[in-house]
């Protein structure tokens, strides 16, 4: 059992130089790795340079052939929704990008999973959103972002999965890396705007009370507020001025 721990927190290791490097350009598409260098590079053994290969493979960063080796792959092939390589991109030079990606596609998916939720919810699902837009909205007066990710993550979880659209609820993930990837990176203002909280309530009322037309304009509104906090990002980091 603890060898079985140590080769996972070795792999682990290995996916955390070589996956990033790989989102970064480091190893352009292309570029061959084989299982001896991971070897020697890291220092670990062929059962965990070839977990590290596996887990790169499942997220289409990499092919692996024999004779041949480990070839990275085109950023069309990749597996863009994999929660760790969103993870990755964040963290990377292209994070603007990233963002203003996945924010487009939350634009495309939450205003109908709301509009979906307000209709097929459970009860306790719907008086639970309107309590998590309620701790919500003390949260964020009192710049407690932690608890108040923690919450919004759940939120929006909670439209997606509550919605009945087994597509959208598959997007649970995507969304949470999103929102932690803005927390992380402390792109979130110390406390979340008036407006957003205000949106966030109505999308939880208009759920509670099945109006799914107010509930999808409600969370449009809160998406174009990602777009809107995106585009003063980006205006701040071209002229060089703080953002926040």
């Amino acid at each position: 059992m603890a060898r079985s721990r140590d080769q996972s927190t070795l792999h682990n290791r290995v996916l955390a130089h070589v996956g990033p490097a790989i989102v970064a350009g480091a190893y352009p598409p292309g570029h061959v790795l084989t299982l001896e260098g991971l070897e020697r590079d890291y220092g670990v053994s062929r059962t965990v340079a070839r977990e590290a290969v596996r887990v790169l493979q499942s997220m289409r960063l990499v092919s692996s052939r024999p004779r041949v080796g480990v070839t990275v792959l085109d950023t069309t092939q990749w597996s863009v929704f994999d929660p760790q390589l969103i993870r990755w991109r964040l963290a990377g030079d292209e994070r603007s990008a990233q963002l203003r990606s996945l924010t487009e596609l939350r634009a495309a998916v939450e205003p109908p999973a709301a509009a979906a939720a307000a209709l097929r919810a459970e009860p306790a699902q719907r008086e639970r959103l309107l309590e998590l837009s309620e701790m919500m909205q003390d949260l964020g007066q009192r710049g407690e972002l932690d608890a108040f990710m923690h919450h919004d993550i759940e939120f929006h979880r909670l439209v997606l999965e509550q919605s009945g659209n087994e597509m959208f609820a598959g997007l649970a993930d995507v969304v949470a890396e999103v929102l932690a990837g803005r927390a992380e990176h402390h792109l979130m203002p110390a406390h979340p705007r008036r407006e957003a909280l205000r949106l966030h309530s109505h999308v939880a009322t208009a759920v509670r009370d099945g109006l799914p037309q107010v509930a999808e304009s409600a969370m449009r509104g809160i998406c174009a507020e990602v777009v809107a906090a995106l585009d003063h990002l980006d205006h701040s980091v071209s002229d060089g001025t703080p953002h926040g």
